[in-house]
């Protein structure tokens, strides 16, 4: 039978590999055993023909240049000095490692721009190293003052992304004196914390010298540096090698402590300056008690302070305030004395904040201007001169929460005026003190030209468009006519929230209404105002905007997914408003943020925003595309009205503007003027289609490498 001969072949197999199953299994494990060492020895062989052999190794260790990959290309010892001692001692330590046989370089931060040079270290593989000493009141050198006033702005500018140094690797030592106990290395401590806060990498442990022979751990500061140097060539020959371990410091918070692991040395050390280290934590470092009650990120209501406040921990002195320079505001009493947040701290120090509820801060484009790289694009549209230009507001708070707010919603809100109100020629006088001490930190500034930073102390224009709502001021109108008599322009830029304040609302320069969305579902989503009626607000606002004689503006920002499918509605929108001119703007991504949903996505691309303009000119024919900035992502539509003998008018003529104003004034408003009395030709340049694409052929176009995504002030 074929069926059971099969059978008996089968089983006779199964029972002999049972019999023998010891030596199938030894079989079976040699087998993976040789696999095993086989893929080991390859492995082996590749590490070393990318690795540095016995004969080819340096002294220090260092990756050769041969190698096919390099993990340390060089290092650049940047120092800020008063007395020579941090240049003294970067020199040493440029000698140390130019011993290495690596490229090295000296760099003085005062002829340092910091602004174009730090982002290429990004991806330089580049070791920056910072000598930096305290100065007098915990104050950087003088050559290095505008290194850290950048640095210090960008890790507290929320329009600068938090990864902006990411891939800058750093080492810090600081220089200072302990008998200074209230500012000791003060400077290294921060420059330390701010490269953080940027994410940036340490790679090794803050090191600071102290100038005190009884206090310095090794008994002079040239002793203390000499300690540290050996610690960071050893560090150096480690990461040349490829080593990837990071910094042995707890750098939770952006305080780089030392580790667990140190010696009775380091302990002693650290132990004298436990007091001080901990007052500067405290100052530096530390969350507020309010944020970590309620969290960084919330968004509080003016009307909920109360209750919110009820919740709170006691706040630490000067971080639970709103503090002006005329003093502290206290978050209890009503009305409230002063636009009191949790969120205050992030305002500074990129804001001056004025008295109780005003602020001033130095706009992007001014510094750009001041260096002769272009202006922003009202220097495009209007012919402001961008570096003598002072970016304020006499009101922080605002009545909505719109999405891509670039202040992230860190500025209060409201829907009345509760504040302790402060008189206009108090926070005119200190806006323009502070805007001139922002101005002068620019004197020495690689790049800055003299001529314009001397212009750029006198200022000629003022945009009310920082933050808030600045038509919700009480004293709006005598804040006005001051900057009038001081021949200062006005830019004002509402929300549309306020019909009454803008009815009386004295002449300005000009007159700007954001209309970030053209129908009452999409002006809900986008602008999340807290009136209730904020539909009807916002068309009588439209609506008292059409009564105004001097120079009025549509602001429209468009949004991907948002707002970009409404082009019939913004054209009824305009025919209710009659605006003289119509800007339109792709929105600017600011960054991750609990208030807002919005990504990269949602930014226009500039070809959309000229695309955009195009279709809404076909729907509006008494408007023509009149100009460009395409640095901006923004273009300007303009009543026929402003087209004389075929020509573009949209400039303006200052000088006549403060004419007519200073006339207006003395007649007690009976003599009136309309914008074509000082409208001034545009010139070629700045026209749409010209192949300037808006940027002033008097200065020149700078590109960065590695450039983060520009972002406008304005």
């Amino acid at each position: 039978d074929v069926s059971m001969d099969t059978w008996s072949y089968f089983h006779t197999c199964l029972v002999s590999i049972w019999l023998h199953r010891f030596y199938i299994y030894s079989a079976v494990a040699f087998g993976i055993s040789l696999w095993i060492v086989i893929q080991f020895t390859t492995t082996r062989t590749k590490r070393k023909v990318t690795e540095p052999g016995t004969a080819d190794k340096l002294g220090n260790g260092c990756v050769p240049p041969q190698a096919q990959e390099v993990h340390v290309a060089g290092v650049k010892i940047f120092y800020g000095s008063q007395t020579g001692t941090a240049k003294r001692f970067a020199k040493a330590l440029a000698e140390a490692i130019t011993s290495l046989n690596l490229p090295v370089e000296v760099i003085n931060m005062g002829d340092y721009d910091p602004e174009d040079g730090l982002s290429e270290e990004t991806s330089s593989r580049n070791i920056c190293v910072f000598l930096v000493a305290t100065y007098t009141d915990g104050q950087p050198p003088e050559s290095a003052a505008w290194f850290c006033k950048w640095l210090e702005e960008a890790a507290n500018d929320f329009r600068v992304g938090k990864s902006f140094l990411q891939g800058l690797r750093y080492a810090v030592f600081g220089l200072g004196n302990s008998a200074y106990v209230d500012h000791y290395n003060t400077v290294g401590r921060r420059m330390d914390r701010w490269l953080w806060m940027l994410s940036a990498s340490r790679i090794m442990t803050r090191a600071e010298g102290d100038c005190s022979v009884a206090q310095s751990k090794h008994g002079s500061i040239e002793a203390d540096f000499e300690a540290w140097k050996a610690k960071f060539l050893t560090r150096l020959q480690a990461l040349c090698k490829g080593e990837k371990k990071p910094c042995s410091g707890k750098c939770k918070k952006g305080k780089c402590k030392s580790s667990g692991k140190q010696s009775k040395e380091s302990s002693d050390n650290e132990h004298r300056t436990s007091e001080h280290e901990n007052t500067e934590a405290e100052e530096l470092f530390e969350t507020s008690s309010e944020e970590e009650a309620g969290g960084t990120d919330s968004v509080i209501d003016v009307e909920d302070l109360g209750n919110i406040m009820g919740h709170m921990k006691k706040a630490k002195p000067g971080l639970g305030h709103w503090q002006g320079s005329r003093g502290s505001h206290s978050f209890s009493g009503h009305p409230v004395p002063g636009p009191a947040h949790p969120h205050r701290e992030q305002f500074l120090p990129s804001y001056k904040l004025i008295g109780s509820h005003s602020g001033v801060k130095l706009c992007r484009w001014t510094k750009s201007m001041l260096r002769g790289r272009g202006g922003c694009y009202k220097h495009t549209f209007y012919g402001i001169e961008s570096h003598r230009c002072m970016e304020a507001t006499p009101s922080l708070a605002c009545a909505n929460k719109c999405v891509f707010c670039w202040r992230h919603h860190t500025n209060p809100v409201g829907t009345e005026w509760r504040w302790k109100t402060d008189p206009p020629e108090v926070i005119l006088q200190e806006a323009i003190e502070k805007h001139q001490n922002m101005i002068r930190q620019f004197k020495g500034v690689s790049g800055v030209k003299a001529a314009r930073l001397e212009e750029a102390l006198a200022v000629k224009h003022c945009a009310l468009s920082l933050v808030g709502e600045p038509i919700m001021y009480p004293h709006i109108n005598r804040f006005v006519r001051l900057l009038h008599q001081h021949g200062i322009s006005t830019f004002l830029v509402t929300n549309a929230q306020f019909p009454e304040e803008i009815r009386r609302l004295e002449p300005v320069t000009q007159l700007y209404v954001s209309v970030d969305a053209s129908t009452k579902e999409s002006l809900r989503r986008i602008d999340r105002p807290l009136f209730k009626d904020f539909w009807q607000r916002f068309l009588d606002s439209l609506k008292a905007l059409a009564e105004k004689q001097q120079r009025t503006v549509y602001r429209l920002t468009l949004v991907k997914a948002w707002n970009v499918d409404e082009l019939k509605a913004y054209a009824d929108l305009i025919s209710i408003g009659k605006p003289d001119f119509i800007e339109v703007k792709g929105v600017t991504y600011c960054g991750e943020s609990s208030a807002s949903s919005l990504t990269m996505a949602n930014v226009p691309w500039h070809g959309e925003v000229v695309s955009f303009v195009q279709e809404l000119a076909r729907l509006l024919p008494e408007y023509g595309i009149a100009c460009e900035h395409e640095h901006s992502n923004c273009l300007l539509m303009a009543h026929s009205k402003f087209q004389v003998d075929g020509e573009w008018r949209t400039w303006i003529d200052y000088g006549r503007f403060q004419e007519l104003v200073r006339e207006h004034e003395q007649s007690g408003g009976s003599r009136t003027f309309t914008a074509a009395e000082y409208m001034a030709r545009t010139p070629a340049w700045a026209l749409f289609g010209a192949r300037e694409r808006g940027f002033d052929p008097l200065d020149v176009r700078f590109q960065r490498k590695n450039k983060a995504r520009d972002i406008s002030g304005c």
